[in-house]
């Protein structure tokens, strides 16, 4: 798959996240790499900042949080488009809920792990 067709997939798996929850969403970008660090291959995204529950009064001037959706690994793990497709829309839902504070656990126990 190529890389255009794949971004079209991350931007589609943002497309269901609920209005309400983008609208919440405070200086993040969504970004695609095509491999993730060589010390954890199989990661297949990754939030990098601080938690909007994170956030105080001294968060300020601070460079945009980070979502890195790997485009390799997700591939390696899907045998067609619509495999990747629902593999994306759960990672993307993944690391957004990371953006909110959610962690790891909880995002298990309701599914999206």
């Amino acid at each position: 798959m190529s890389r255009k067709r794949f971004e079209e997939l991350v931007s589609d798996g943002l497309d269901l996240v609920p209005e309400e929850l983008l609208r919440l969403m405070d200086n993040v970008v969504v970004l695609v790499e095509d491999r993730p660090p060589p010390e954890d291959p199989d990661l297949l995204g990754v939030y990098e900042g601080y938690a909007l529950t994170d956030r105080g009064s001294e968060y300020s001037g601070v460079l945009p949080d980070r979502i890195t959706i790997f485009r390799r690994p997700i591939l390696s793990i899907c045998d067609t488009e619509e495999d990747v497709v629902d593999e994306v829309a759960i990672t993307v839902v993944h690391e957004i809920a990371h953006h909110f504070g959610i962690d790891d656990k909880l995002l298990h126990e309701l599914g999206w792990g």
